[in-house]
């Protein structure tokens, strides 16, 4: 499956993060816990005539700064610029050409990716004329938008499609099920992974970020048949001290694109912090199926309560979707490795599983009999037919006499009936309520 992401760059204050928020219909942002410092990095994902790909929104690029918080965001889009498939340029036609896009400008000439320069801020005829300044980039074709009200969107976005390589779209479902290791830097996912293949195929080091591209390995032991997709491989030295956390969210969202199930490894010494969180909602958003491996557990001084404190805390930070298999492993003494992979198999399985209608039915008009939807300015909501749609990934429909009246929290309680009843372990579903 062919990997699609765009970066979205620019100096500070042109706009990006409003198109971004347009493109995802949602703000996410990941928050480093490093000391005086917060940064957020958005990424999320977009969708365009059915055709759905990745958006990273970087920082404002600024040239000869002194200002640390300046220098990470231009590592930020440096990094983004390396791992993009296509990159939109954006701009300013209030302020036209300045220094930094040029400067920016000549970075992306060397990338050697596909370049798209959006001129924001286009909302009148005068400025689409003040707008052909910026041909002078010599980056190719420009395109007049408003990221606030949106217009000029949609060529622009035509182009994004037509730019990316979704040849063997259709392909996507794989004949042996893709499992990947993912995680934060130095969380041990290549030394899980050398554990299970019982060789030193990946390269262990102290330094974070040593794993670079991502590897895709057979694995035929015990039963098992799959491929594990591991971002291995050394980075060059002059990357070493680049953004590491930025950079494992980039690596992370090519691997879970490729995945069916992914591991995700925790640090026992460090707990679930805010990074292994973002990584799982990476997960979750992606539709893949997941479970959760506390790794280095044989370091950790225990008591009769240790495990059962720690899967407690990690279920509060990943709420609301909980229902998520948590293992304790150590990839240094191999305690639970194998069984890791059991637990992967299995949701695998879960990720496949097909309810029947009559079955379907029975269990969940029981559990909306017991408690309906709350009725909407004296309208009753009656639901009256349940069935599992064809999709890769487990999703239901409902159909409702008035279906737009139905909230979130009720949609939560029908997900937890079909969670009650079924088993969907480690796998997001959906719901979808539909007009009868």
């Amino acid at each position: 499956m062919s990997n699609k992401i765009l970066a979205i760059v620019g100096r500070p204050n042109v706009g990006k993060s409003t198109f971004f928020n347009r493109l995802t219909e949602s703000r996410e942002a990941i928050v480093d816990e490093m000391s005086g410092v917060t940064r957020d990095r958005n990424y999320g994902k977009a969708e365009w005539n059915g055709k759905v790909f990745s958006v990273i929104d970087t920082g404002g690029y600024v040239v000869n700064s002194d200002d640390v918080f300046e220098a990470e965001i231009n590592k930020q889009v440096h990094l983004a610029i390396d791992e993009a498939d296509v990159i939109l340029f954006v701009v300013d036609v209030e302020s036209g050409i300045t220094d930094l896009d040029d400067a920016i400008a000549a970075i992306l000439r060397k990338s050697r990716k596909k370049i798209i320069v959006a001129v924001n801020k286009v909302d009148n005829n005068q400025r689409i004329l003040d707008a052909q300044e910026f041909y002078g980039f010599g980056l190719g074709e420009i395109f007049c938008i408003s990221s606030m009200t949106g217009s000029g969107t949609g060529d622009l976005l035509d182009q994004v499609i037509e730019a990316f390589d979704f040849s063997g779209e259709e392909e996507e479902e794989h004949e042996l099920p893709y499992l990947s290791v993912v995680g934060r830097p130095n969380v041990g996912k290549s030394s899980f992974i050398n554990t299970l293949l019982g060789e030193d195929r990946y390269i262990v080091t102290d330094v974070a970020g040593t794993t670079r591209d991502s590897i895709h390995t057979r694995f035929n032991k015990f039963g098992h048949d799959f491929v594990i997709v591991d971002t291995a491989g050394l980075r060059k030295k002059g990357k070493v001290h680049d953004d590491i956390e930025f950079y494992s969210v980039l690596r992370s969202v090519r691997t879970i694109e490729k995945s069916d199930v992914c591991m995700l490894l925790v640090d026992a010494t460090r707990g679930m912090q805010a990074q292994d969180v973002n990584v799982f909602n990476l997960i979750v958003r992606n539709k893949k199926g997941v479970v959760i491996l506390v790794n280095k557990w044989d370091i950790i001084e225990k008591d009769g309560y240790s495990t059962r404190k720690v899967e407690e805390q990690i279920r509060e930070r990943i709420a609301p979707f909980t229902d998520v298999p948590i293992l304790f492993v150590s990839a240094k003494t191999k305690q639970r490795v194998h069984k890791a992979l059991d637990f992967a198999i299995q949701v695998y399985k879960n990720r496949k599983n097909r309810i029947k209608t009559s079955k379907l039915n029975e269990v969940l008009l029981e559990a909306v009999e017991n408690y309906p939807p709350p009725s909407v300015k004296g309208k009753f909501i009656k639901i009256k037919y349940v069935t599992q749609l064809p999709s890769q990934t487990p999703s239901f429909a409902l159909f409702a006499n008035l279906p737009q009246y139905i909230k979130e929290p009720y949609r939560r309680y029908i997900e937890n009936q079909i969670r009650a009843n079924f088993d969907f372990k480690g796998v997001p579903i959906q719901v979808y309520f539909r007009q009868k």
